[in-house]
This record gives C-alpha cells, sequence and structure tokens, in this order.
C-alpha cells in the first residue's frame, strides 16, 4: 500500500487538526471514562508485518525510510489498515538526537546502531551542539505532520523520543551494548562529565518533543530503555531527574486539548512511585512488574500502560486471549489503562497472533467499563 505525496497538507487549520473520531487513547491516558481499554503495541510498524518489509526495501534503508516523510507515513499506517488500534505511533528512531548532534548514526547488519564518533571526554561532551529540531531533525517534524494529516482524526499520534540516559549510553559506548561498561565507568569515575552530556540531552529532548507536539503529535512517550540498568540510586540522579526535567519544560496543552506524557522505564518495577511522581500522567510497564500491584503502588496519580510479555504472541491465540484476560483481571475495573505490550513487538511475530491479542483487548475489557 502506497500512499500520495502530501506536500500541500503539512499547513492545516486548526479545525481539521483537532478532529478526532477515537480518543479512547487520549482518554484513558487521563484516566477519563472509556468504552473498552484502548491499545496499541510499541514497534508496530515494524519487520513483522510483510508489508512494512517491502516499504523498506523501496527506502533502501532503515534511515532513508526515517528520512522520507511519505514512505515514513506509509509504514506509520500499515498496522492501523490491519488492526483496529487506538493510537498511531510515529516511525522513527530514538537515536535521531544523537546523529544530528554529529555523531554519524549507521545500522550494521547483525550489530544494531552504531555511531562514526563516540563521546569519551569533557571536550567531546563540550563540542556537542543543541539540535534545533525545526531545522536538524526537519525530516521527523515533516513526517509527523505528514501522518498526522494521513490519519485525519481516525486515531491519535503518538511522538516520542529515548530518555537522555539511553541516548547517553549509545554515545559513550559508541553503539549498543550488553553492560554499558564506558557509560558506567564515565558516571562513576566522571560524574560532572556525565551530568553535562545528560544536561546537554535534556534540552534536546524537550526542544524534539515540543517541535513534534506543535508538528500535530497529540500525546508523547519517552522511551527510558536502560534506566533499567541502573542502581537504585543511580536511577533517581542520572535518569529519572532529566526526565523530570523533561516533562517540566513540555507543552502540555495543544489544539485545545491536554497532550499526555508516559514514561516508560523498562525495568523500572521498583521506581513506581518516583516515576508516578515524576510530572508524567502515564507510567509504561514491561512485563515483569504486576499490574494490579502497581497500581494499588500509585493510586490514581497515573494511568498504566502495558504490560504483556511481547513472547506471548509466539504462543496461540487461545494462550494470548488468556494473558490478555489475566492482565485486565489483575487491574481491574475502571479508567486509566491503556493495553500494551511490555516492550516493542519482534520481528518473528505472526501478524494474525498480534491480531488475536488486539481483538482480545477490545472484547474482554468491556465489562470493566460498564459504568463509563
Amino acid at each position: 500500500m502506497v500512499y500520495p505525496t502530501m506536500p500541500f497538507l503539512f499547513e492545516l487549520s486548526e479545525n481539521t487538526m483537532s478532529e478526532l473520531k477515537n480518543d479512547r487513547f487520549l482518554r484513558a491516558l487521563l484516566r477519563e471514562p472509556v468504552d473498552v481499554t484502548p491499545v496499541w503495541m510499541m514497534r508496530q510498524a515494524g519487520r513483522y508485518l510483510p508489508e512494512y518489509r517491502a516499504t523498506r526495501e523501496k527506502a533502501g534503508s532503515f534511515m532513508d525510510l526515517c528520512k522520507n516523510a511519505e514512505l515514513a507515513c506509509e509504514v506509520t499506517l500499515q498496522p492501523l489498515e490491519r488492526y483496529p488500534l487506538d493510537a498511531a505511533i510515529l516511525f522513527s528512531d530514538i537515536l535521531t538526537i544523537p546523529d544530528a548532534m554529529g555523531l554519524g548514526l549507521y545500522f550494521e547488519t547483525g550489530e544494531g546502531p552504531r555511531f562514526k564518533k563516540a563521546v569519551r571526554t569533557e571536550k567531546d561532551v563540550a563540542d556537542l551542539p543543541v539540535p534545533d529540531a525545526e531545522s536538524d531533525l526537519d525530516y521527523v517534524i515533516n513526517a509527523v505532520r505528514t501522518i498526522r494529516s494521513a490519519l485525519n482524526g481516525r486515531v491519535p499520534l503518538i511522538g516520542f523520543s529515548g530518555s537522555p540516559w539511553t541516548l547517553a549510553t549509545y554515545m559513550v559506548e559508541g553503539g549498543s551494548s550488553r553492560d554499558f561498561a564506558r557509560s558506567k565507568t564515565l558516571m562513576y569515575t566522571q560524574p560532572e562529565v556525565m551530568h553535562a552530556l545528560l544536561g546537554k540531552l535534556a534540552q534536546s529532548v524537550t526542544g524534539y518533543l515540543n517541535a513534534q507536539i506543535r508538528a500535530g503529535a497529540q500525546a508523547v512517550q519517552i522511551f527510558d530503555t536502560w534506566g533499567g540498568a541502573l542502581a537504585w540510586d543511580d536511577y533517581q540522579a542520572f535518569s529519572l531527574a532529566y526526565m523530570k526535567q523533561i516533562i517540566d519544560g513540555l507543552i502540555r496543552e495543544h489544539e485545545g486539548r491536554k497532550v499526555p506524557v508516559i514514561l516508560f522505564t523498562k525495568n523500572g518495577g521498583q521506581w513506581l512511585e518516583s516515576i508516578a511522581d515524576s510530572g508524567c500522567d502515564a507510567v509504561g510497564l514491561d512485563w515483569t512488574t504486576d499490574i494490579g500491584l502497581a497500581r494499588q503502588r500509585v493510586g490514581d496519580r497515573v494511568a498504566l500502560q502495558g504490560n504483556m510479555d511481547p513472547a506471548t504472541l509466539r504462543a496461540t491465540p487461545e494462550v494470548i486471549r488468556s494473558k490478555v484476560a489475566s492482565i485486565l483481571e489483575r487491574f481491574g475495573p475502571g479508567n486509566g489503562h491503556v493495553f500494551n505490550l511490555g516492550h516493542g513487538i519482534t520481528p518473528d511475530i505472526d501478524p494474525a497472533h498480534a491480531g488475536a491479542f488486539i481483538e482480545a483487548v477490545h472484547e474482554l475489557s468491556a465489562k470493566y467499563h460498564e459504568a463509563g
């Protein structure tokens, strides 16, 4: 499926931008009544879909796909053509900010993302520019405008960024890492240098997310993928503190609606109370945290998003349905739940199993919202 080039849709009237036919995702994030629990999947536009693989091949490379607004729009909408999802998420990568800082992002087969330059010294940090999202990351902002236009109010659009700590690990390591040895060495031996790097990244992420919101993103998520690798107090100082700084600087109302903020720290269940107090509207949970206990711990301070193990989608539709039922039962009746996987859907998943998952969420959750 190919969507037409739409440069004429970049400038939209406020009335056109404000129409939304399905807003249960936004209402759930704000703990307002919904008819069924909304559902979307992290990495819902991805390699498990044959149509995505075809579009990526047409683009030539992953980054070429990200930098082509029309093709990024095409893959963003592909899962919505298959499934009754309640939100679309911008198709991009979390490492766009370090790339815009001049580190030279590229991808090696079998090794994931790499940078031509790493950040290892005080001078390296001092030399980093703070990108201007409208100019240095204009391809992302153009993609947001194009996707929002193509959605035409069908469902809300989610913008996103990596967290400062997560971005810093890639920048210091020079790419992916299993133990974050260089990042933690810098953090422990030269904490002032790490704090300087995280400060620049927090400023960059704030500007980046605000640009996405101005371009049409109706909710934003901060992906703190590697925050859970930190020790208890280090998480507070080197990850959460900077995400709070970002949240404090975000546009929280646009087009006459609140713009909810989701904070997702993988393996972050031990910090639930602190995350809930960060100023975010919703806390994303991975599959290692019981959502019922999480709800007890945070009360009505925030909504919860999650949290089925992505590997569950390898099971039969019957098992998938039973797992969905269990999570819904543990959360219980009432508002404030957005159903999602506990992390991204993996490339090996049968698309039919993803469909069974989404269908089960909508069908089985209705009884928990009868009062709403």
